[in-house]
Formats: structure tokens, sequence, C-alpha cells
């Protein structure tokens, strides 16, 4: 479901973004529809963990390392913690 998004700009800066966007074949209301999802896209937190657990996964399993490995690790980890 679409909804409104209102944004108030200076009339000069609104002028010459529509001609900007005509010259590209889009609407004003088009572009900003990608600038805005473009900008969420990027800034989401939690695509951006995401990212880098699917990073990370690939670089592990390409050097052979398995969730054994990574459980061990874990453990050796928090035992040491405990010993601190």
């Amino acid at each position: 479901m679409e909804s409104q998004l209102v944004v108030r700009v200076n009339s000069k800066v609104k002028d010459k973004f529509q001609r900007v966007v005509r010259m590209e074949g889009k609407t004003a209301s088009e572009k900003l529809r990608e600038m805005v999802e473009s900008y969420v896209s990027k800034s989401d937190f939690s695509a951006v963990v995401n990212d880098l657990w699917d990073t990370i996964s690939k670089k592990a399993q390409k050097k052979g390392v398995t969730e054994a490995d990574i459980e061990q690790a874990i453990k050796e980890v928090r035992v040491a913690k405990r010993k601190r």
C-alpha cells in the first residue's frame, strides 16, 4: 500500500529538480521514490548487518571453517573470559 510523503523545498529548487528529472524521462514523484528507497535500503541497519554476516559467512566457507569450528571458538572465548 502506498502513502504520501509531503516535502517542502524552495520553488527554484523544485523547478530545477523537475527539469532535470524530465530529462531522465521521469516524473518528480518517480525520482523522489527512487531516491527515498535507495536511501532507506542503504541506511537500513539490519540490512547492513545481514550483508556483513553474509560476507563473513562466505569468507569463512572459503577458508573451510565449519559450524563446529565456530562453536568451539565461542566456547574457548567464553572459558577465557571466565578465567579473568
